[in-house]
């Protein structure tokens, strides 16, 4: 800020002292220039340059917005596939008992502690013997059901349905084709396929899944070839095919676990495996179902997927 002179009434040169207002009008006027320039470098560096974490921000968002449709079809999958197992657990279920199986929801119980924030203290207790009373009411239903279920199989006439695999150490990458429209292997075209393809080596022994009489021995080169069907009773009846050599005859009486034959390729088959069947009043159930009881929650599962979406059987 430069000083000023002033010429005074004797000709004599005289500094000329500012007052203060306008000292006070400069600095204002620096300081509000200097903020102005201040903020407009700040908004053109924004817009021109960008910090680190800004550029790893928006790479992180295009990413996301890339991502989101596959994760969003995964997300429906997935429900899919639970609402699938839930279906199959309820069938499974009525085909071992006979009865609807209960809908226990394992999360109903949670909501107990929701939403407690919003209620005022002198409601909690109210909210909470509320909550107590239906939880008491659940767990009266599943005492009930746990009652009906021993009632059921505590019977004299109950027999427990074949729940074990035919087959020793065997693993879910073995599971072929279970029930539905298969493709054949010879005719390439959708056909119906009544049993479970147990991929095996020739010569595997064959075990009986559960206690029950021989009902038929079938020997031949055509069909399901050589075949063992074995009456557990209450109904159920179990089918191996596609045998090398047969252990057992006609009437027969086989404890669970007995050998009955051998796994080969007789009759109209691709490659050696076990054609494996579990009928209940001449209905056609899915093998599979019955495995849950022999093997690991993951190896069930790995099954289960196996055989839905192996598209082509092995007879």
């Amino acid at each position: 800020m430069g000083s000023q002179y002033i010429v005074d009434k004797d000709f004599r040169l005289k500094k000329e002292k500012p007052s203060v207002w306008t000292v006070i009008r400069k600095v204002l006027t620096f300081f509000v220039a200097t903020v102005s320039l201040a903020i407009v470098y700040y908004v053109l560096f924004s817009f021109v340059f960008s910090t680190e974490e800004e550029r790893r921000l928006r790479q992180e968002n295009r990413l996301y917005e890339e991502e989101y449709p596959q994760m969003a079809a995964k997300e429906q999958l997935l429900a899919d596939v639970v609402e699938g197992l839930k279906l199959k657990d309820d069938r499974i279920y009525e085909e071992i008992f006979n009865t609807a199986a209960p809908n226990m929801d394992r999360f109903s119980s949670l909501d107990f502690l929701m939403g407690l924030d919003s209620i005022p203290d002198s409601d909690i207790v109210i909210h909470s013997e509320g909550r107590l009373d239906k939880l008491e009411s659940s767990a009266g239903r599943v005492e009930e059901n746990f009652a009906r279920v021993m009632e059921i199989i505590s019977g004299e006439d109950f027999v427990m349905p074949p729940m074990t695999n035919p087959l020793k150490d065997f693993t879910f990458a073995q599971t072929g084709a279970s029930v539905g429209d298969k493709i054949n292997p010879f005719y390439k075209v959708p056909m119906k396929h009544n049993g479970l393809d147990m991929i095996s080596p020739a010569g595997e022994p064959v075990y009986a899944v559960a206690d029950g009489v021989v009902k038929e021995v079938v020997k031949s080169r055509k069909g399901l070839g050589n075949v063992v069907t074995i009456d557990h009773g209450n109904g159920y009846v179990t089918r191996y095919a596609h045998l090398s050599d047969i252990e057992t005859r006609k009437g027969r009486k086989v404890r669970k676990g007995a050998r009955i034959g051998y796994v080969g390729v007789s009759g109209n088959s691709f490659a050696p495996h076990l054609h494996y069947e579990v009928l209940r009043d001449t209905l056609v159930l899915d093998p599979v179902n019955h495995f849950f009881a022999s093997v690991t929650p993951e190896e069930y599962m790995n099954m289960m997927i196996m055989s839905v979406t192996t598209g082509q059987s092995m007879d």
